[in-house]
């Protein structure tokens, strides 16, 4: 918070995404915390020099970390960034944190726990508002990030529901909204990578809803040799049918 409220310069990565001094100074803290508290896990984290899979694939359990999801969003000082730390076990994520320093909120669930939204009022266990109105439907998609099918995607369900709205968001905050009913949908048709993804997929599932593959419908997994993930959906297991292929 002290780089988003002074002055900060811009790098740009290989693949042309920004970086900020606050994504390395929030990755050091992170490691540090994590490494003290728990010696044994290893940490895969999105600024740490990359794990090769032959060593990775062997590891049973570990954290995995995006110190700032949402750099765009960290730029524009619009408040929609996160912090995101999963703990991955055999490919699956079974704990998760989502906090949103600028306004002060953390997400967090545990496999078989529950999810929960913690800030200022107090600690509310998700979801904290139930689907009810079946004409009209929510979806929440990127602020920075648009995509042709997205937009076909949104044409589609408007042949199926009478009013479609869309809202847009930044970082992993989209699947914290559809945990506790304030959005119905996040389909993510463009590229996203594990450390996106993790922590807020717990949070998701946890609450009742389902994190699949946009064309098997499988459960997305974690550790893959590619560590990018495939298109998918966050909603209610309801919505998966035929009417989104």
């Amino acid at each position: 918070m002290a780089v988003y409220e002074g002055g900060f310069e811009l790098e740009y990565k290989s693949d042309n995404s920004p970086l900020t001094t606050a994504d390395q100074r929030s990755h050091d803290i992170i490691e540090a915390g994590l490494s003290a508290l728990f010696p044994s896990l290893p940490i895969l984290s999105e600024e740490s020099k990359q794990v090769p899979y032959e060593i990775r694939k062997n590891w049973e359990c570990f954290w995995l970390v995006d110190p700032l999801d949402g750099t765009k969003e960290f730029i524009k000082r619009n408040g929609e960034f996160t912090v995101n730390i999963a703990l991955i076990s055999s490919g699956r994520a079974i704990a998760g944190v989502v906090y949103l320093p600028a306004q002060d909120i953390l997400y967090f669930a545990v496999e078989g726990e529950g999810s929960y939204k913690m800030d200022q009022s107090g600690t509310t266990k998700l979801p904290l508002i139930n689907r009810s109105n079946q004409d009209r439907l929510t979806v929440i998609g990127s602020r920075s990030h648009h995509s042709d099918a997205m937009e076909a995607f949104i044409t589609r369900q408007k042949q199926s529901y009478q009013h479609v709205h869309l809202q847009p968001a930044g970082s992993s905050l989209k699947f914290c909204l559809v945990a506790e009913g304030t959005v119905d949908l996040y389909p993510r048709l463009a590229p996203t990578m594990e450390w996106d993804t993790a922590a807020a997929h717990v949070i998701a599932r946890e609450s009742g809803k389902s994190v699949i593959h946009y064309e098997t419908g499988q459960e997305l997994v974690y550790n893959k040799e590619n560590l990018q993930n495939p298109w998918f959906i966050c909603g209610d297991k309801g919505f998966w049918s035929p009417k989104y292929e």
